[in-house]
């Protein structure tokens, strides 16, 4: 059985989704694809979240978008044939705050400057905050005080990449997440007609060519030629830089919007059903404001962004994380969107490890009270949410204490963590802890598979990690070679083609197949779901629909569970955690 659209109107899917990068298997999507054709997953996936790699992309492992064309190098169309022929239904990304200095839009504006057509299409800092800030000694306008306390910042210092114009002058553009600024190398042959000695041009090569070594400001050097002579260089040495960096749009261009509604369609052409707007909390800015999901203008944002997928016939995930107290979640869902489930991770995490379903419990119930459509995962290409989790006053899954012991037994067992910065620089919150979910338990196969049995049985779409699928460990080399991302590298080794067929033949991974196949196939998971707890380590899951029903005990202390399931046929299968 293949799950489709049981109601389009409703935005609802059905089925397990399979997750990676194009190249996350093998080398190229081909060899994703072909593991999804073999006999041992025959009947396991129903969709395939295919990450930004996919599309050309230099940044962030695919989130900074140069252009929303396949990616040769990784991607075919074959390959879009052959999981149509599956079919499999297919996720992807549309990046909505940013795109990379790469994109055709980002190098005209460089290389024309004022006389570009896409000058507005990206966010000069200065021209937004002008009227709302100081400029400068170094060319910058800081913003006032009361606007720098409200923004939501995800990395230290001003989010600005300084860009040089045609004309010579540096213009600081918005830049929410990653950058990289790369100065390269002189030779003397650069200095060339700047009627210096042979001796002056070597000298001055090699102080440039130290500094840059050593990643210190070129700009400041004190180099003994005349001051008219040294900005010659000076300007020499800045052409030669060069950029990496997610520049934010300007959602105040109609030439943005246009680029989004052609985007929707080339998503479509792909055999997209299912879209997940990355980012987009982000894409409202406006003085004054947090900017980060400003009301009530995201909210228009989002209502044109639905009209616009719904002509194309997709389905929009918006991507949030925030606080649970704050209950943005819960806004979102109630607007007619599906959303991520970012708070069963840690929840799940809690009650193996304290031996306590309470709050686990406590939010499936809301999950079916509040009837909220949700995607679950375990591990991801991201990493373990746990500012989702944080609560307020009378609205809270976990307390505070309970999040950092979390926290603190996963970096125990070999994560990293990420934080949130305040305007100061200074750590605010944790973000996120990297991990491959089943290093996060300890490498303990007996939890980590109680982990995915009581995923299947979550309400939603449970969505499925191609290493955790593999029951894969940290990688920490990747992590400590990985630059400003570092961290997320911990769970993104790449499986060669023997690894898989090793993998295959390994009882965690056969017993995590035999419960996805159960999710992705009965359709007593299309029912009823009754949650019941006789203690706080034991929960009780239970789907009923037309006959068929499929029921999961589990004992968080004695890390077992048992699964019963019958169907319309009256056929009776069990399936044990022993």
């Amino acid at each position: 059985m293949n799950p489709k659209l049981v109601d389009t109107s409703e935005k609802r899917l059905r089925g397990v989704m399979f997750n990676a990068y194009p190249d996350s298997i093998g080398s190229r999507l081909s060899d994703s694809v072909n593991l999804l054709a073999r006999d041992e997953l025959k009947g396991a996936f129903s969709l395939f979240y295919i990450l930004p790699t996919f599309f050309n992309s230099d940044l962030d492992r695919g989130f900074s978008i140069i252009d929303y064309n396949l990616n040769r190098d990784l991607v075919s169309p074959d390959d879009l044939a052959k999981l149509e022929k599956l079919q499999i239904l297919l996720k992807f990304d549309l990046v909505l705050n940013h795109l990379s200095v790469g994109s055709p839009q980002f190098r005209d504006m460089l290389k024309h400057g004022d006389a570009s057509e896409f000058k507005d299409f990206f966010i000069n800092w200065n021209e937004f905050w002008q009227a709302e800030g100081e400029l400068g000694a170094d060319g910058v306008v800081t913003p006032k005080a009361e606007h720098l306390q409200k923004l939501f910042m995800r990395k230290p210092g001003l989010p600005i990449l300084k860009v040089r114009f045609p004309d010579g002058t540096e213009r600081p553009y918005w830049n929410t997440f990653y950058q990289q600024v790369d100065y390269h190398p002189i030779a003397s042959a650069d200095l060339a007609g700047l009627q210096l000695s042979t001796e002056q041009v070597e000298r001055i090569a090699v102080q440039i060519n130290a500094a840059i070594a050593a990643k210190e400001k070129v700009s400041s050097l004190t180099l003994d030629v005349p001051p008219a002579t040294r900005d010659k260089i000076i300007d020499i040495v800045e052409k030669k830089r060069t950029y990496l960096g997610q520049m934010d749009l300007n959602a105040r261009s109609e030439k943005v919007w246009k680029f989004y509604e052609e985007t929707f369609r080339k998503l479509k052409s792909y055999g997209a059903t299912l879209i997940r707007l990355d980012a987009f909390a982000y894409l409202h800015k406006q003085p004054g404001m947090v900017n980060f999901f400003n009301k009530p203008e995201t909210w228009n944002y989002l209502g044109r962004l639905k009209e616009m997928a719904t002509n194309a016939g997709l389905i929009l995930l918006p991507e949030i994380h925030s606080e649970y107290g704050i209950g943005l979640h819960e806004e979102v869902a109630n607007a007619g969107y599906s959303i991520y489930d970012f708070f069963f991770p840690g929840l799940i995490l809690d009650a193996i490890d304290r031996a306590n379903c309470g709050p686990l419990l406590a939010w499936i119930h809301e999950i079916r009270a509040k009837k909220l459509f949700t995607i679950n995962m375990l591990g991801c290409h991201d990493g373990i949410p746990v500012l989702d989790l944080k609560g307020r006053p009378g609205r809270a899954l976990l307390g505070d204490q309970e999040i950092d012991e979390v926290v603190t037994r996963v970096i125990d067992r070999g994560g990293r963590v990420k934080n949130l910065y305040g305007p100061d620089g200074k750590k605010i919150s944790y973000y996120q802890v990297n991990a491959t979910f089943f290093s996060a338990l300890g490498e303990d196969e007996r939890k980590f598979l109680l982990a995915r049995a009581v995923q299947m049985f979550m309400p939603g779409i449970p969505q499925v990690w191609y290493l955790d699928l593999f029951a894969g460990k940290n990688n920490y080399q990747a992590a400590d070679c990985g630059g400003a991302a570092g961290h997320k590298e911990i769970n993104r080794t790449t499986l060669s083609l023997s690894d898989i067929e090793t993998g295959l033949k390994r009882p965690i991974v056969q017993r995590q197949l035999e419960l996805i196949k159960l999710r992705n196939s009965s359709v007593a998971f299309d029912g009823d779901l009754v949650a019941t707890t006789e203690g706080e380590h034991l929960l009780q899951l239970v789907w009923t629909n037309e006959g068929a029903q499929a029921s999961l005990s589990v004992d968080f202390r004695t890390h077992s569970f048992e699964i019963q399931v019958r169907g319309r046929d009256g056929v009776s299968k069990q399936i044990s955690s022993s």
